[in-house]
């Protein structure tokens, strides 16, 4: 039996630059990291690059002042709400410097008690104490103190009505509708990430003169800024005290370029993927990680699809429950080599994880990396595709 399973592996960079080759640092680094470790780079490994070394590299980046600029060329001197961002110093909060700067007039409307990925500054149980129904009450500022007091992040110990409110130079509201914001201004931008069209389509049909979400800013170069024609300022990131780096763009391009140069210098057909945020929960604080658009904003062509797996331990425990030793192993790999091509609505694959490949892998090199001082924005992942029969 070959005992080795899924092995998920960091490897280390130097620190990336503006104007770095990223194509060849990826390459030289995974290489030098398989002859330093004892390991063979292998067909349908898959090399995993984070997208934050690959928007430095572009230079993709973008200042307040340019976001301002975007902003204002769009809405003018009219007064924008603002709806439904994310709570996140790193994340947002320039964004929201930008935003502000580029407009008369700012109404920034907060979704409670948790924003769209799940941070939260008051818990469900306060708020069911409280008798308030989400689905309908509106607060100001001062009446969702007055009723909660501390509203400070579980984790941070950011009070972000406060912090919002004091970078942002605004007006804020709370409210789960986000047809509230009509109410105040017909000019929206709205800030959610994974529902924004849903949001940007309820808006338009209640009545708004324009909405703008954050994937329809930054679309292209202001002022000789970076940009992404796709995502815009989602899955932006603090980059200094005036800037925040954007998703990279031409994504595509890099990781089949990243996987051509490694079979010509290893002999191997690596799948190589961008990731970002993984897509996984946090069972304490309840954030959903994934304040990126997507996982992984481009991968090869390997890497298409879901897995089809069955679960060993239904097929252990009803058709092989009466065998054991070698006879169990032998029957389990022909029952893994004989299964169907597509396995939806089988019992056999009960409890499986029916999710895009990408998502998974980005989940794992995420947690692989990490987000501090690990200094592995690269991840090698082997045996990801070998089973049990193998």
């Amino acid at each position: 039996m070959d005992y080795q399973g899924t092995i998920s592996r960091g490897v280390r960079t130097p620190i990336i630059r503006q104007g770095d080759d990223l194509v060849k640092i990826a390459c030289d680094c995974l290489i030098e990291a398989s002859k330093q470790g004892g390991y063979p780079i292998q067909n349908k490994d898959v090399y995993c690059i984070t997208e934050a070394v690959l928007g430095r590299a572009q230079g993709n980046y973008a200042t307040i002042d340019q976001i301002a600029k975007d902003v204002a060329s769009k809405f003018g001197d009219n007064t924008v709400g603002l709806i439904l961002p994310i709570f996140s110093r790193n994340r947002f909060g320039k964004v929201l410097q930008g935003i502000s700067k580029g407009v008369k007039k700012l109404i920034v409307q907060l979704a409670y008690p948790s924003d769209e990925v799940g941070n939260s500054f008051v818990s469900v149980e306060e708020m069911m104490e409280k008798g308030v129904n989400p689905y309908v009450d509106v607060f100001t500022a001062e009446q969702f103190y007055a009723l909660f007091g501390d509203v400070k992040h579980t984790f941070t110990g950011v009070d972000y009505i406060e912090f919002y409110q004091r970078i942002g130079n605004c007006q804020i509201i709370l409210a789960n509708n986000p047809c509230e914001i009509l109410k105040h201004t017909k000019y929206v931008i709205n800030a959610d990430i994974h529902t924004r069209k849903r949001t940007k389509a309820m808006l338009e049909k209640a009545g708004a003169e324009l909405v703008v979400s954050l994937d329809q800013l930054m679309t292209q170069s202001v002022d000789g800024s970076g940009f992404n024609a796709q995502f815009g300022l989602l899955g932006s990131n603090l980059a200094t005290e005036d800037s925040v780096k954007l998703f990279p763009r031409d994504a595509q391009k890099f990781v089949d370029d990243v996987q051509k140069q490694l079979l010509q210098r290893t002999g191997a057909l690596v799948e190589v993927m961008v990731y970002g945020d993984g897509a996984f929960k946090d069972p304490v604080g309840g954030i959903w990680e994934l304040a990126d658009p997507v996982c992984s904003p481009a991968f090869t062509s390997g890497l298409v699809g879901k897995p089809n797996e069955i679960k060993l331990k239904y097929i252990a425990d009803n058709d092989l429950k009466h065998l054991s030793g070698e006879q169990a192993i032998s029957a389990m790999k022909q029952a893994i080599a004989s299964k169907e091509s597509d396995l939806v609505g089988n019992n056999k694959s009960l409890g499986t994880t029916p999710r895009q490949l990408t998502d998974l892998l980005a989940s794992l090199a995420d947690l692989t990396s990490g987000s501090g001082d690990k200094g592995t924005p690269f991840v090698l992942v082997q045996n990801y595709f070998k089973n049990y029969a193998m």
